[in-house]
């Protein structure tokens, strides 16, 4: 089927035969309008070499300076080689969620920079570009209209009699889901999944789903190569039912898929599902018409678990399941972002006593928790608000050497770059930052615990130090990063085999897509030494010379092998090499 009849047939699924047809006349003239500004000299794929850094456009500061150029001069001077791409959080004019209550989807933030800054970036980096598309801001052009009466923004939201039964509605956060609003037509009730400042736009309107493509294209011509469709699963309401992972919803991915695959090939849609495993990897379809990237979501919580207790089973059993539905499709794997350690993608790989206890240790170690409505009325955890750093650490009352905690961090971060996948790694990780509570007491939001930004020259000052934290933690991920690159054994679309290597490791064998490169990869999870046993033909790999990928040195492994390891210690071997 081509891209032209693809986009039709999903516009007739969504708006009719009749509607459709109109709808992609008009898209097509825009798809043409815009297709002269899109260029590209990014690769349609990534590899073994690509890692992406999460961050903030003012992330790094330095006075007087707007922070996209610091971030852009930060980035070309310590992550270049380091990391392939930047995932830049919401960087347009915003009222409200640190950027995720969009105003202007068109426009930088000035206080942030212009668009000249992005594209400086771009010109070392890979973009990623955030798609807030499931709602806009109250202050935006776009309801502003809606309140004054303007008819081009008269179904553009989604009024609700208060009366209505929406109980069977799924909340990702506890807050009413309708908010009114005083209109030039008398009070009326809207849908807002996420809060009073977060208006849900109406895709059963056509011109809705029109004005977002045309975004997507825009983003497109600004120079991103990689589109997040942030909280996409709610896109599509029914307030009879859950209203999420709708049909609708999953045809207006596919769509967005169709039309860039027709006008922008090279761009990734990747989607942003905090939800159980099974849905969230629902939103590659058939693993050729929906998004490329699915976010891991149940990795964090997982892993977290895994270093808490010393344990890798549940981590070894869920990886083991893990299939990629088709070559060019893969998953998006981070152990910590902007929000925290959502729980919810755990139900169902965790006991509830083991996301208690999950919970539990948060709070010890400085952390706060985040809840969500359950249709009973009840509440749930539905986050942990906490630096990665802090939640995998001895609670504060206890004292544990700086050495144990840095060892500790990097194997976990050892397990996100051995899994197959495109890593990505939030800012405040790559450098071992710790919590933020004085960012909680200053604006009142749990997530603000790990969204403390950086003085330029104080993060400088600290990664020139090499007995810091920060020093510490960023070397030991460069190294990593290295070893990851080294090897097409750790290409994204490649394959992995979890193995039995006994009590508290956690081990797999990466292997490229052409076979032809494999890697072993152990990871000591617990606070004391372990021995993997292993038969290398159990684990599809043959006796001989193997290299450490992280350290340099010839291992000789013979078909039966015990292979010591110390407490958090990480080791991935190549095989095929000779002294």
């Amino acid at each position: 089927m081509t891209p032209d009849r693809e986009i039709l047939d999903h516009l007739i699924f969504l708006y009719g035969a009749e509607n459709a047809v109109p709808v992609y006349n008009e898209l097509a003239g825009r798809m043409e309008v815009q297709r002269p500004r899109i260029t590209s000299n990014q690769p349609a794929a990534v590899d073994e070499r690509d890692a992406i850094l999460i961050t903030y456009g003012d992330q790094v500061q330095r006075a007087g300076e707007p922070p996209l150029r610091t971030l852009a001069e930060f980035c070309e001077k310590r992550l270049r080689g380091v990391v392939s791409g930047i995932h830049i959080l919401p960087f347009y004019p915003y009222s409200s969620d640190d950027g995720f209550s969009v105003i202007d989807y068109r426009q930088v933030d000035p206080a942030l920079g212009t668009w000249d800054d992005i594209a400086r970036l771009g010109r070392s980096f890979r973009l990623m570009f955030d798609a807030v598309v499931n709602h806009v801001s109250q202050h935006s052009a776009w309801f502003q209209g809606y309140l004054k009466g303007d008819p081009r923004c008269r179904d553009f939201f989604i009024e609700v009699d208060p009366r209505t039964d929406l109980t069977h509605v799924v909340r990702p956060r506890a807050l009413p889901l309708l908010t009114s609003f005083a209109t030039t037509q008398g009070k009326r009730w809207v849908w807002t999944t996420f809060s009073e400042d977060q208006i849900d736009l109406n895709y059963a309107n056509p011109r809705v789903l029109l004005e977002i493509i045309d975004l997507l294209l825009e983003y497109v011509a600004r120079g991103a190569s990689i589109i997040r469709l942030d909280a996409i699963a709610y896109l599509w309401k029914e307030p009879g039912g859950p209203s999420i992972h709708l049909p609708q919803t999953h045809r207006v991915v596919q769509l967005f898929r169709s039309v860039l695959d027709r006008i922008a090939p090279h761009v990734l849609l990747i989607t942003e599902t905090n939800v159980p495993h099974a849905d969230n990897i629902a939103y590659f379809g058939d693993g050729r018409n929906e998004a490329q990237l699915v976010y891991n979501f149940a990795l964090p919580p997982l892993v977290a678990h895994t270093f808490l207790t010393g344990d890798a089973a549940a981590l070894s059993g869920w990886a083991a399941t893990l299939k990629i539905p088709a070559p060019q499709v893969t998953f998006f794997n981070f152990l910590a972002s902007h929000d925290g350690i959502g729980v919810n993608p755990a139900r169902g790989l965790l006991s509830e006593e083991q996301i208690s206890g999950l919970v539990s240790a948060a709070q010890e170690r400085g952390g706060l928790i985040s809840y969500k409505h359950n249709p009973d009325g009840s509440q749930s955890p539905y986050e942990l608000n906490i630096n990665y750093f802090d939640a995998l650490s001895a609670p504060a009352a206890q004292d544990e050497p700086l050495s144990v905690q840095v060892s500790r961090f990097l194997a976990s971060q050892a397990i996100l770059l051995a899994l197959v996948g495109l890593p990505a790694i939030y800012a405040h990780s790559l450098f071992g930052s710790r919590g933020w509570p004085e960012g909680v007491r200053q604006t009142g939001r749990s997530r603000t615990i790990n969204r403390q930004k950086f003085d330029l020259a104080e993060l400088d000052a600290s990664l020139g130090e090499p007995a810091s934290r920060r020093a510490q933690v960023f070397q030991g991920y460069r190294r990593l990063l290295a070893a990851r690159a080294s090897s097409a054994a750790f290409h994204p679309y490649g394959s992995q085999q979890v193995i039995e290597a006994g009590e508290g490791i956690f081990g797999l064998v990466r292997c490229s897509p052409d076979r032809q490169d494999r890697a072993l990869c152990l990871h000591n999870v617990s606070d004391r030494p372990r021995t993997a046993r292993l038969n290398l033909a159990a684990c599809g790999l043959d006796p001989g010379n193997y290299r450490d990928l992280t350290g340099g040195s010839i291992v000789a492994l013979p078909a039966q092998v015990d292979i010591p390891l110390k407490s958090y210690q990480i080791l991935w071997l190549s095989p095929g090499e000779h002294p």
